[in-house]
């Protein structure tokens, strides 16, 4: 990886692309458009909200679940991939460096997730955390928004997932191990290599690879089952890591694993790419055009049953080398339905929610 001295450290995106909803944005669009630019010194900024709901119904057949809620909008873990990015724009900002450090806050949220659970006409089924970032992000260990959820959950014995790349998450052990004792809870960790640099790159805040696989460790000795989210694989620059993952993910204790391959969306292509190619110039070509060879020719797609599988003979030898990996590591561990039929509605006022 070449040392950039115009690299801005410590996010993913390195640019901060137009918001096409807006008639005017500032930014930098051009490297030398602006000759005192200090875009890289733009500390993390926290816009508390107040939404009128927290669970959002899923509508995608490829994602396994009816509802997703997100206690944060944009997420400072600054993952260049990121599908999210393009949610931002609805906030007024760029896809780019404004998704990692313009974070909106719903501090209502573990209000709002009662209230609705309490509907008389609420239908019980698993609700991912989170649908769109990471419920553990770094503004969770100011807030602790997903942990006032997590105990209305409990409270109501409600069915959760939980997803992240932060290894936050075992400050609630106390609370997932509960549910975990009901069936009440799956969690994933994703883990797409075990490179630290490319994970410095790539990923810049999130947790190293080696405390992911911590917490799969510390879950799996509490009894608490776990599946490694190996997403998103790109071709031609991790993708040839599986089968080492996947050994480290089965030693480290998870039950299961599964793989995402990478699709570049909406503003999310040109900042990819851009990225890639001030990142890795020597294979960027071979990055985006075997992105571009999963996805019928477009490094972009929403097609469902193929958006998250890809096709062709790229995506065929990727799902081949998956196979035969989680058949040597993951042989035999099926993951268990959770259950919703211990749900008790009428529970309001027994927790103090902000302890």
């Amino acid at each position: 990886m070449p040392n950039d001295e115009n690299t801005v450290k410590g996010r993913g995106s390195q640019i901060n692309l137009a918001n096409p909803y807006l008639k005017e944005t500032f930014g930098q669009f051009e490297a030398d458009a602006i000759d005192d630019w200090q875009e890289g010194k733009v500390r993390t900024k926290y816009i508390e909200e107040n939404p009128q709901k927290i669970i959002n119904k899923v509508y995608s057949p490829d994602l396994g679940f009816e509802y997703s809620m997100n206690p944060y909008q944009g997420c400072e873990h600054g993952c260049v991939y990121c599908y999210a990015r393009n949610t931002h724009h609805y906030w007024g900002y760029s896809a780019g460096l404004d998704f990692e450090r313009i974070i909106i806050v719903k501090k209502n949220a573990p209000v709002l997730l009662e209230k609705e659970l309490q509907h008389p006409k609420w239908k019980v089924s698993p609700i991912m955390f989170s649908g769109n970032t990471d419920c553990y992000q770094p503004a969770e260990r100011t807030y602790g928004i997903t942990r006032s959820m997590l105990k209305v959950l409990l409270q109501y014995r409600h069915p959760v997932g939980l997803i992240t790349k932060n290894d936050l998450i075992l400050r609630d052990l106390d609370l997932i191990k509960e549910l975990s004792s009901m069936n009440l809870v799956h969690v994933a960790v994703s883990i797409n290599s075990l490179d630290e640099k490319l994970r410095l790159a790539l990923e810049p805040r999130t947790a190293s690879y080696r405390k992911r696989l911590k917490v799969i460790e510390k879950l799996s000795e509490n009894g608490i089952r776990v599946n490694m989210l190996i997403a998103p694989l790109i071709p031609g620059l991790n993708s040839d890591e599986i089968p080492r993952v996947m050994k480290a993910g089965a030693e480290a204790g998870a039950s299961s694993a599964a793989i995402i391959l990478a699709r570049l969306n909406g503003a999310v292509g040109p900042i990819f790419e851009h990225w890639v190619r001030k990142k890795f110039p020597d294979r960027a070509d071979k990055v985006m055009n075997q992105i571009a060879q999963v996805h019928g020719g477009k490094v972009n797609d929403s097609r469902f049953g193929k958006r998250m599988r890809g096709e062709g003979n790229v995506a065929l030898s990727i799902h081949q080398l998956f196979k035969a990996a989680n058949k040597k590591y993951f042989k035999e561990r099926p993951i268990v339905k959770l259950d919703s039929s211990i749900f008790i509605r009428n529970q309001k006022g027994q927790l103090n929610l902000f302890e």
